[in-house]
């Protein structure tokens, strides 16, 4: 990190993670050339979890190398006098893989309550008819950072 005077405890990055709407996802085609995505997710057990697709790009990717980046902006403000911005953002570097059965089903209901809560009798019956057809990929941090300009 070039301004190490903006990093945040490990604490602050997980709130950030937490309370964040969406990241991207980025992993490495088998071309070698680079793919973000942006992905709605939770932060749950020390894990970030999205859903997708039981096919497609994101899951080739992930397949071929199971190294991934994730990251999470927070709040922003643009300073437009100082030609910067305050923010807050978070970097994960892990490895990513499929989960199934109960974890699966925890993680999906999971999402509804960050995402629909006022929904969740409908999400869980939404959950029953199109769980089967949905994947749940896991990423487990090898590394978390974050960094703040919050002046």
């Amino acid at each position: 990190m070039r301004k190490s005077g903006r990093a945040i405890p490990e604490e602050e990055a997980i709130e950030i993670l937490i309370n964040g709407q969406y990241g991207v996802l980025s992993t490495v085609c088998s071309d070698g050339s680079a793919y973000g995505c942006p992905v709605n997710y939770v932060y749950t057990k020390g894990a970030l979890y999205f859903h997708c697709a039981q096919e497609g790009l994101k899951l080739d990717n992930i397949t071929q190398n199971p190294q991934v980046s994730f990251c999470v902006t927070g709040r922003t403000e643009v300073l437009r006098e100082k030609f910067s911005s305050k923010y807050e953002s978070v970097i994960v570097s892990g490895r990513a893989s499929s989960v199934a059965g109960e974890e699966k089903n925890e993680v999906l209901i999971s999402i509804v309550e960050k995402y629909s809560p006022e929904n969740l009798n409908d999400g869980l019956k939404y959950i029953d008819r199109a769980g089967e057809k949905t994947a749940v990929i896991k990423i487990l941090p090898d590394h978390i950072s974050g960094k703040a300009r919050r002046s």
